[in-house]
């Protein structure tokens, strides 16, 4: 673990642009840099979309607006009032791989690339202009060299700068009353070349065309509208007062309930379960049991005992001798016609002198005996 905790840190390549990362192909050298390049002006981050910010944003008369970018995206809406921006006297400097074609043919130019054969990591570059010429040139190693400008109109360009195959990569374009810059190698503006010695002053002389006004450093297209602080979930809600006080509502009256609802209650009371009443079940299992195994004259004994213990608990009738005078008491406390009663003990002192019951004295045993229960009910 300590080990993984101190070892140095990989090198990160990723070319994000961002003014705010340190990493190699950042911008954060340039962007703090440039107020010593440029004194009499101000440099100030923009995080809006051009079109809002060049349509509600007040500006002074005349500003330069800067993108350095992987690839400059720019739909119809944002095209139109940066264009307007550019007619009325202001400048636009784009670095950038990739550039719309919108944007080509309203100036004239097309952001082209070489075929994958053409590589070329130490194609150099340089300006056309002999006071910022170097003498050996600048070789960005990390570019491939296959990105160039293709000039379509050449009446209102003027190549600013070239690579060793007299291509141009940075060309300035005169529209209304303002002026297009159009660099195609922003890797020469990130933290590793700008702090090279060898290619340190290639970026600074690239902007020195700008000239001394307020500047607007584009990181929109980088890093969003939002900074890591403020790309919370709660930021809309923060921000409407109505929302926010309702937000606090929410998390003190949490607190509270925290604290009054959360001490110890009652524990739950399990529920039981009332036991069931298994004799009716205990009665058809056995009654199963003899049916299967066929022992009828059992089944029907057990049955004659079991009704005359009946008999003696329900109306306290001694069922010892089944007779005329138990015929009678029967009849008159169950409440069953007196025949009916008779034949039923006469059918119960039947079976019990018998010596051997079949099934047919099971059924008609048992039929007398329920339909005496069903008339007594």
């Amino acid at each position: 673990m300590l080990f993984e905790y101190y070892r140095p840190k990989p090198i990160d390549w990723q070319a994000t642009y961002k003014n705010s990362e340190k990493i190699p192909f950042g911008t954060q050298a340039l962007f703090e840099l440039l107020p010593d390049v440029m004194p009499k002006s101000a440099i100030e981050s923009v995080r809006l979309p051009a079109y809002n910010f060049l349509t509600e944003t007040k500006l002074p008369s005349r500003s330069n607006y800067v993108f350095i970018n992987q690839s400059f995206t720019a739909d119809e809406n944002d095209l139109k009032p940066l264009l307007t921006y550019v007619r009325r006297g202001n400048n636009v400097f784009i670095s950038a791989y990739s550039l719309p074609d919108t944007l080509g043919k309203v100036l004239g130019f097309k952001a082209d690339e070489k075929a994958s054969d053409k590589a070329d990591t130490t194609l150099r570059q340089n300006f056309t202009n002999p006071q910022l010429r170097s003498p050996k040139g600048y070789n960005f190693f990390h570019d491939d060299g296959r990105n160039y400008l293709k000039i379509k109109d050449a009446r209102h360009v003027t190549v600013l700068g070239r690579n060793a195959r007299k291509e141009p990569v940075f060309i300035r374009i005169q529209y209304g009353k303002g002026q297009f810059f159009v660099h195609n190698l922003p890797l020469a503006f990130t933290n590793y070349y700008v702090l090279d010695t060898k290619s340190s002053d290639y970026a600074f002389k690239a902007l020195s065309y700008l000239p001394a006004l307020p500047t607007y450093w584009d990181e929109y297209q980088k890093q969003g509208r939002f900074d890591e602080g403020q790309q919370s979930i709660f930021r809309y809600i923060r921000s409407q007062p109505p929302l926010n006080w309702a937000y606090y509502l929410v998390v003190f009256g949490l607190i509270l309930y925290a604290i009054f609802a959360g001490k110890r209650t009652q524990r739950i009371i399990p529920v039981l379960e009332p036991p069931k009443n298994t004799s009716l079940d205990f009665v058809k299992n056995v009654g199963r049991l003899y049916f299967q195994r066929g022992d009828h004259d059992n089944m029907a004994r057990k049955k004659i005992q079991y009704f005359l213990a009946d008999i003696r608990e329900r109306y306290g009738l001694d069922t010892t001798v089944l007779d005329k005078t138990f015929v009678e008491t029967l009849a008159r406390k169950s409440g069953s016609s007196p025949d009916e009663t008779t034949q039923l003990v006469r059918l119960l002192r039947d079976a019990q002198k018998s010596i051997s019951l079949s099934e047919f004295d099971l059924l008609t045993l048992n039929r007398a005996i329920e339909n005496f229960k069903h008339e007594t009910v």
